[in-house]
């Protein structure tokens, strides 16, 4: 018996000293090709779920679990990278691009997703093939998402396209500001599961903003730039294209305000699946790695009712923050108006003045139990949003999404709205743009363009259909309004017919002529040169009062072959998404058509993103073909 116990505890020491040999702490920095840092990169413990990403300066720190660990790099649009560890306990690591981006050869691909890979964002090119069926992209395992079903309770706003306006009787165009980018994101979860996304899914001006533009920066302390380029419209070459861009202040991490972030968590049942509650906990920890000691976070839950989690604590404790998070399990219905409220009140209590003050909530959307219509929780999170507490809406899901409601708490809450259909995204939105999804530097931004009738005949914008507005409400402070957030570009297209096109009539629908009203010279001559007049208004983010721009815009257009890269790339998104709609504005332009355009002026790519779309357009034109 003796030698039993011997030999139980002689094997439980070398147990314990193999485990404490087998696991060792890894740090260093990764940087690209320029020698720059890179924050959001993913290393994986390669055979285990142990990953962490690298901070806003890149560095980072892994603790191994295995004997002869290998660690693997992983960044949208660079190479991925192996090492192994062996005896080194710093590995610097220089990510370079990933020339399978520029590759043009690929008709149409084959991912090989390995299980849980479709939630950590990254996939591996395994062959060549053409889609011979709607679903024959991606191999679905049970354990990443819900297999493809007929089961579907989606919801999506009615978007009915803008039609062109006659510059004679209605001049004025007058829009809110939009830099949401949920739509894309989500068209691309429908196209990378082998399907078409619903028609209302798809939000044109959310699909061209989804990219940032190589516009200048602002200058003299303005919160943003403005440029403006007038050239001939791809799709039918009698037509004009213009194109609007702001481009938001940037403001580096270091000199962001104080934050005071409430996650609003929902943890009912519709979360408990891998691309809903185990991606939300996975964005949030790439979140959390970005914050300083003088940001705090709180964390509410929601699903029968509405519980606070975590007090507002330092961003210096991240494994407090973390750990609050990962004991979180999905069950029970859900009570999103009461999780919004209790959100509130703990944004209130731990209120930073002249800091950042900010809900982020995560969900499906599926709000039903309490606020449950469109109607009373867009009065609640009105009765809030002057309170200096804005929102950003991160959405998660499939299958009971609901992008309607979700829309409208961005919209009226002074926030921005995006979806997260992989962890990438997450690092894109959380990390890339972290000012601009958390901190507003512009707030009730509005557009109103005057058109003058000796030179536009009628016009036409694209997209932006939710954010109408009468022409009243442009000078009405006390009408709400898009936001800017600190680096975030925003752009918008019109096509315009120029006065004595040849095919105007097929455009513009004319109306009777009125009875009482007397028509008189619409411009003077001094004003012949000027196409239309931009006019922008915008707050401050603590200001009631706005601000006004005006700016005129004259010139020779340009061809379409001399207009800028950000020009020609805005076009073929706006095309990729007006196919998708099935547009009646489009002639005969085709996805070839925007493909090539797309590739000719996608310009410089680190990110990878823009080759992306490319794919998609390429995938999209497969599942048309299996249609037809």
């Amino acid at each position: 018996m003796k030698h039993l116990t011997f030999l139980s505890v002689f094997l439980t020491i070398t147990i314990q000293l193999f485990a404490f040999q087998s696991s060792q702490t890894i740090f260093g920095v990764v940087i690209d090709e320029q020698n720059k840092s890179l924050s959001g990169v993913i290393i994986i413990e390669k055979g285990t779920n142990n990953r962490v990403s690298t901070s806003y300066d890149g560095k980072y720190s892994i603790t191994t679990t295995t004997n002869n660990a290998v660690l693997i790099f992983r960044y949208p649009g660079l190479e991925t990278k192996e090492i192994k560890v062996d005896t080194k306990h710093e590995i610097n690591v220089t990510l370079n691009r990933d020339i399978i981006i520029d590759e043009e050869s690929v008709e149409y691909e084959t991912l090989e997703v390995t299980e849980c890979d479709a939630v950590i964002g990254y996939s591996k090119r395994v062959r060549k093939v053409k889609l011979s069926g709607a679903r024959a992209c991606y191999p679905i395992y049970p354990n990443c998402f819900n297999p493809v079903s007929d089961y579907n309770t989606e919801g999506y706003s009615t978007i009915h396209d803008n039609g062109y306006k006659s510059t004679t009787d209605q001049p004025l165009s007058t829009f809110s500001a939009d830099v949401d980018r949920a739509s894309y994101s989500n068209i691309r979860r429908f196209l990378n599961r082998g399907e078409i996304p619903p028609k209302d899914a798809v939000r044109v001006e959310e699909m061209i903003n989804y990219f940032n533009y190589d516009y200048a920066e602002p200058k003299d302390n303005k919160p943003f730039s403005t440029s403006t380029e007038l050239a001939e419209c791809p799709w039918n070459s009698q037509h004009l294209l213009l194109k609007i861009g702001i481009q938001g202040k940037k403001i580096e991490r270091e000199n962001l305000p104080p934050t005071n972030l409430v996650f609003l968590i929902d943890v009912s049942g519709s979360m408990n699946s891998a691309n809903k509650l185990p991606l939300l906990k996975s964005s949030f920890r790439l979140l959390v790695n970005q914050l300083r000691a003088d940001d705090y976070v709180s964390i509410v839950v929601y699903a029968g009712a509405a519980g606070l989690v975590l007090e507002p604590t330092s961003g210096s404790k991240k494994d407090i923050i973390l750990d609050a998070l990962d004991k979180l399990n999905a069950g029970g219905s859900t009570a999103g108006g009461e999780g919004l409220m209790l959100a509130y009140k703990t944004a209130e209590k731990s209120f930073i003045k002249n800091g950042n003050n900010r809900i982020i909530l995560a969900t499906d959307g599926d709000f039903n139990i309490g606020h449950s219509s469109n109607a009373s929780m867009e009065r609640l999170i009105e009765e809030q949003r002057n309170r200096g507490i804005f929102i950003s809406v991160l959405g998660f899901g499939m299958g009971n999404y609901k992008d309607d409601k979700m829309e409208i708490i961005a919209d009226k809450g002074n926030g921005n709205y995006a979806y997260i259909d992989n962890l990438l995204e997450a690092q894109k939105t959380l990390v890339s743009e972290f000012g601009g999804t958390l901190f507003t530097i512009a707030k009730d931004v509005k557009f109103q363009i005057e058109f003058n009738p000796r030179k536009v005949a009628g016009y036409r914008l694209i997209g932006y259909e939710n954010r109408l507005l009468n022409n009243e409400d442009f000078n009405d402070d006390k009408k709400d309004a898009g936001e800017i957030g600190a680096g975030h570009t925003v752009t918008a297209l019109y096509e315009i017919v120029p006065t004595g096109t040849p095919d105007s009539d097929k455009w513009i629908k004319s109306i009777d002529k009125l009875k009482y009203q007397e028509k008189s010279e619409t411009t003077s001559i001094q004003y012949n040169k000027e196409w239309m007049t931009l006019k922008i208004r915008y707050k401050l983010p603590d200001g009631d009062r706005s601000k006004l721009i005006t700016q005129a815009i004259i010139g020779k257009p340009k061809t379409i072959g001399n207009a800028s890269d950000n020009f020609r790339f805005a076009s073929s998104v706006a095309a990729f998404g007006m196919l998708l709609r099935k547009s009646e504005y489009l002639n005969s332009f085709t996805y070839d058509d925007a493909e090539e355009m797309a590739k000719n002026s996608r310009g410089i790519d680190n990110s990878g993103f823009k080759a992306e779309m490319i794919r998609l357009l390429k995938t999209a034109k497969a599942l048309n073909k299996t249609k037809s």
